[in-house]
């Protein structure tokens, strides 16, 4: 029985976040607002997407805190009720007063959007991890993946909810639906309460807590090499829709890169369950190689072709991260405290979402429109979190020689 339930309460879990994927889709939106509020700035539009991914990592650690005192359905209704709140307040925007409605964007789409996004993100992975002990890797990929193609699966409906009704009635009816989606799925998340065999939960046995993950050098180290790939992901990720448009394709192929997002985190998932976290870490250096690569030749051979494919890489990449800080995070620190564990971990968004969105506005508005110095920029990065990936290993190794019992990895 337990087996049963543990495969439905994960597919309502990736349902929960396919829904909540949706704040990836924020390039969508960036220009239906520029043609409302023609004031704004490429820069000030994609701050909006910067301060929803602080606010996810936020909401992710507040989660992990709650987690210890409230039971999951409580969690995801208040991360429901923060969408709602956040996306009414998009729909109640002044299209008259662009001074004051930018500010309330970052507001209720980053600020509430963002929070509310991360409650369920980690409360939903947090509980299921627990389910699946045997499987990891998996279990983390299977919802990521949901997580990644919500930009693409929302992203559609938004889409055709756009042309039809405008922006701002759009973020009505999509906040609506993920409020009804959350409160109703928030029932279906539950902690196993009954330890079991392989193939089912069972008592965490270890674990060391954020006191002692914080002073590891590894742990910093490998969160580096997280803001890296991090940084390379969501200098695509934030344009995908306008990378797309420049190159002669609809702004809907960009999302292209949500569908291999979440591609990237069922394959690397999978991957990291029959090797380790060392495989894992170079499967992704090398789709971010390969990405940027691609994209760089697309842009000078005015490919859209190998713009595509690059796309498809970088979506591979960013994709594969989460679910490899994830797992590791799990593996190496124990699943005892895990949810504060990951929590932590999820903060590497936040430089990643500072840096690679700064950087790819700049170094587009500086060359007038073009992309081939943010696409030369992913490989300089994809340099660095080779080099990363090497210091990770030895560290990683370096630690585990002093243990009387080395944690995989």
């Amino acid at each position: 029985m337990a087996n049963n339930k543990r495969w439905l309460y994960l597919a309502v879990g990736t349902l929960l976040l396919i829904f909540c994927g949706l704040i990836y889709g924020w390039s969508l939106f960036k220009t239906p607002f520029s043609e409302v509020y023609t004031e704004w700035s490429l820069s000030q539009l994609s701050m909006t997407f910067t301060i929803s991914m602080i606010f996810f990592c936020i909401g992710g650690f507040t989660a992990g805190k709650l987690a210890a005192k409230f039971k999951p359905q409580m969690i995801i209704l208040l991360s429901a009720v923060c969408l709602l709140a956040g996306f009414f307040g998009v729909s109640r925007l002044d299209p008259g007063n662009p001074s004051s409605s930018l500010p309330m964007l970052y507001i209720c789409y980053g600020v509430l959007g963002g929070t509310g996004v991360g409650l369920t993100y980690n409360c939903v992975i947090g509980t299921m991890n627990k389910w699946f002990p045997d499987k990891p890797g998996l279990c983390s990929g299977i919802m990521m993946m949901g997580f990644g193609l919500g930009a693409l699966i929302l992203g559609s409906i938004a889409t055709g909810l756009i042309a039809s009704k405008g922006i701002f009635t759009t973020f009505m009816i999509l906040g609506i639906m993920i409020f009804v989606v959350l409160a109703v799925g928030s029932f279906f998340i539950k902690v196993p309460d009954a330890p079991a065999g392989k193939g089912g939960p069972q008592k965490e046995l270890y674990g060391e807590g954020p006191g002692v993950m914080l002073k590891t050098a590894s742990f910093w180290i490998f969160i580096v090499w997280c803001v890296v790939i991090g940084v390379g992901g969501l200098m695509v990720i934030n344009s995908a829709a306008s990378i797309a448009v420049a190159f002669g394709a609809p702004a809907i192929v960009g999302m292209i890169v949500s569908v291999f997002n979440g591609a990237g985190r069922v394959i690397v998932g999978g991957i990291y369950d029959k090797t380790n976290g060392k495989v894992a870490m170079i499967v992704d250096v090398v789709f971010m190689f390969a990405g940027g690569i691609a994209l760089l030749a697309g842009a000078k051979a005015g490919s859209m072709v190998l713009v595509l494919v690059g796309l498809l890489a970088m979506g591979l990449s960013y994709g594969a991260n989460p679910t490899i800080c994830s797992t590791l995070i799990q593996k190496y620190y124990g699943p005892k405290f895990f949810a504060v564990n990951f929590g932590i971990g999820m903060f590497n968004l936040v430089p990643a979402a500072i840096i690679g969105p700064t950087i790819s506005s700049s170094l587009v508005e500086k060359s007038g429109g073009a992309y081939d110095s943010s696409f030369v920029a992913i490989l300089v990065f994809a340099v660095l979190a080779l080099v990363l990936w090497i210091l990770v290993c030895k560290i990683i190794d370096k630690e585990n020689s002093k243990r009387e019992q080395p944690r995989p990895y």
